[in-house]
């Protein structure tokens, strides 16, 4: 090589890198968002402890064996089951199996499935409508306060939402190609989703069959064909589980807990199903049959003799009743009134119903800051969209994603009962429509820039009215707040004058300003949510305005002194000891890794246990200690027949602890207080002084 070619390469190479690097910006912009998403989900996890202590407990009991792990046993002794279907939490027992049950062992499946879903989000939407479209979608998602809290908890929703983003790029790939085997994927994905978190991974299913009937280039008379055949395999996943569930005799598996009969089917339609749009409703099925193991006899039916209140302790707070006397408690995070037992027709917060619900407090502080512009995105694909068969682009979106967010702002709207987190289900099809709706207004401005600037405004103008108004409902007012309002007014005002002047670099400078001003406020939030863990970390939400405090010994609420008496009274018994329901039970499954019998399963209301199989359990040795009221009852008012039964062999039958007593003056509903043993506090109101002791039953 001359000296001349050599001086050409040495002057060209840096260009030549330069223009590699411009090349790249894409991947390294998506990576940047990326990094920005994982320190939003991985940064003060030591602060959540153990998350949701009930599914936890969960964990470390299907960690025990294939037994719990198939049939997700609630505790270690197998008694009654979680009330999700199982492919959630398996991922969970994976990650623990490897990190331990810790907050980073749980989390790190949602976590992944909350980053995978920033990836496929950008994927779907860069596909159709360009580089600045996937980034700004991702970046919306990556930043939404609720997507934070949901990734950062060990409910199942984010790994939910992944499978379903998977399932819609095996639908778009399906309707370009028409090919079977794209159809059946994505069939299967939902099934898959549907054993994650059963009807709510149906949620998008409408708004994805109705793009994919529109958008398949094909004799439509095939493609109906195509969604009936599609339709039998997700059935068909979706239901493997639960008749494998059902097909095994009760007396050979867990009861399936909430499910008031003992049916993982009655479980997936009322208490998972029609009882969140309706309202809740307290129920329980009839005593049934024992469950055998080996030479040991396990409860298979029982009474809900407790509705739990809905009580937090610590950092880390687990729903509970007086908790065995350890002597915490703290109040609930904007509990309705009802949010913790059967008959609940509010949500989570308090909000009633109507199309209003999620533009007002407390829900719009959740995953409504840009929900506006989102439908402002909606209405420019509907109307800029071509007429034409199979539909283009922009209407193909409108129906994928304005159906999907459609759908569920319908049914968010008129539920009786969820949780704030299940909002997270709108966040997708939100973010989808701001990357795509920030370049079709740049497109529209460069065919009739008047009419798209004022609709522009329109749209961000409302959305930053929600922002503050939702911000200033918790929190004063701060430099942040005013940031984003002057980012949108400089960006307005660049606008105005890039029309006069018919100037497009400056209208790209102002579509940047107004865009940053937007993200300004949920990104602030999410870094609020981020520090501070919500004060019930069983029912996890964006920031409430509320500084959380620091971890409470890794958020259990238990009493060493009861665990130190028990440990050395029961080496020679399966259960440590049995109380009401899982509010009571699962830190003590944390902290022994012992079986405790849920009696009332997870809130107090199933029919796990009867007196016939508590008095046969006893006599077996295998359950000597029962953590109960005194008085008899539930505390809340009258109960069954069978609940009557129970409580007063154990009152009448076994002896009292002396040193474990917790008196308590309850309300009636879910917020009654915890105190430490041989302690009485009052609350207004209530059915009467609940006197909770621990029972022995060794000599019954």
């Amino acid at each position: 090589m001359s000296a001349l070619s050599l001086d050409q390469h040495a002057t060209e190479h840096p260009r030549q890198g330069l223009a590699r690097l411009i090349d790249a910006w894409p991947q390294l912009a998506l990576a940047l968002i990326v990094v920005l998403a994982a320190a939003l989900r991985l940064a003060n996890l030591g602060e959540l402890g153990y998350v949701n202590h009930y599914y936890s407990a969960g964990i470390t009991s299907m960690l025990q064996s294939w037994h719990n792990f198939f049939f997700v046993a609630a505790e270690p002794g197998a008694a009654v089951s979680i009330d999700k279907p199982p492919v959630g939490l398996w991922l969970q027992v994976a990650s623990a199996s490897i990190f331990g049950v810790n907050a980073f062992g749980v989390l790190l499946p949602q976590i992944l499935a909350g980053l995978g879903s920033i990836i496929v989000l950008n994927h779907l939407v860069r596909r159709k409508f360009g580089v600045v479209a996937g980034l700004v979608a991702a970046l919306s998602l990556a930043v939404t306060p609720v997507v934070i809290a949901t990734d950062r908890n060990n409910t199942i929703d984010s790994v939910l939402i992944f499978c379903l983003l998977l399932a819609t790029w095996a639908f778009i790939k399906a309707s370009e190609t028409t090919q079977w085997r794209f159809l059946f994927l994505g069939a299967v994905l939902i099934g898959i989703g549907f054993n994650i978190k059963m009807l709510q991974a149906i949620l998008p299913l409408p708004a994805i069959y109705l793009f994919y009937l529109v958008s398949a280039k094909q004799p439509w008379w095939r493609t109906i064909v195509q969604l009936v055949v599609a339709s039998v395999v997700l059935a068909v996943v979706s239901l493997s589980w639960a008749v494998a569930v059902d097909l095994t005799p009760a007396d050979q598996r867990p009861y399936v807990g909430s499910s008031g009969d003992n049916s993982v089917l009655s479980l997936m339609l009322g208490y998972n199903g029609l009882q969140r749009l309706q309202g809740m409703n307290a129920g329980g099925g009839a005593a049934g049959g024992m469950r055998q193991r080996g030479n040991s006899t396990f409860p298979q039916r029982g009474n809900g003799n407790f509705t739990p209140p809905n009580n937090q302790t610590g950092a880390n707070p687990q729903p509970a009743q007086p908790n065995l006397g350890n002597g915490n408690s703290s109040p609930p995070n904007q509990a309705s009134p009802n949010a913790g037992r059967g008959g609940s027709s509010a949500i989570a917060g308090g909000s009633e119903e109507g199309f209003d619900r999620l533009f007002s407090t407390p829900l719009s502080k959740e995953v409504s800051w840009l929900l506006p512009f989102g439908l402002a995105s909606l209405l420019l694909l509907l109307a800029r969209g071509g007429l034409d068969w199979p539909v283009g682009a922009k209407h193909g979106a409108a129906a994928l994603w304005g159906g999907w967010l459609l759908t569920a702002i319908i049914f968010f709207s008129i539920a009786g009962f969820y949780h704030e987190y299940y909002l997270s289900m709108l966040a997708a099809p939100l973010a989808a429509l701001i990357g795509i709706g920030v370049v079709e207004f740049w497109r529209w401005w460069q065919a009739n820039r008047w009419a798209a600037s004022a609709c522009l405004m329109l749209a961000v103008l409302a959305s930053l009215g929600l922002q503050q108004t939702t911000a200033l409902a918790f929190v004063e007012y701060s430099w942040w707040l005013g940031l984003s309002v002057i980012m949108v007014m400089l960006g307005v005002g660049v606008l105005l004058w890039a029309c006069i002047r018919q100037t497009s670099r400056l209208a790209q400078l102002a579509f940047g300003g107004l865009l940053i001003g937007l993200l300004i406020t949920p990104s602030v939030w999410s870094g609020y949510t981020t520090m501070n863990a919500s004060a019930n970390q069983s029912l996890p939400s964006a920031y409430s305005g509320v500084v959380s405090g620091p971890p409470n010994n890794g958020g259990l609420t238990v009493n060493q002194t009861l665990i130190d008496y028990l440990q050395a009274n029961t080496q020679a018994v399966e259960y440590l000891l049995a109380v009401p329901s899982s509010m009571q039970g699962s830190d003590y499954v944390l902290a022994t890794g012992r079986p405790v019998l849920y009696i009332g399963g997870f809130m107090g209301i199933d029919n796990v246990l009867t007196k016939e199989q508590l008095i046969t359990m006893v006599a077996n040795n295998q359950l000597r200690y029962i953590y109960w009221n005194r008085n008899g009852g539930n505390g809340f008012g009258a109960g069954s027949n069978s609940q009557s039964d129970l409580s007063n062999w154990i009152n009448n039958s076994c002896t009292i602890v002396a040193g474990f007593d917790t008196t308590t003056q309850n309300s009636g509903a879910p917020g009654g207080t915890s105190v430490g043993p041989n302690q009485t506090t009052q609350n207004r109101g209530g059915f009467g002084a609940m006197q909770i002791s621990l029972y022995d039953c060794g000599n019954a």
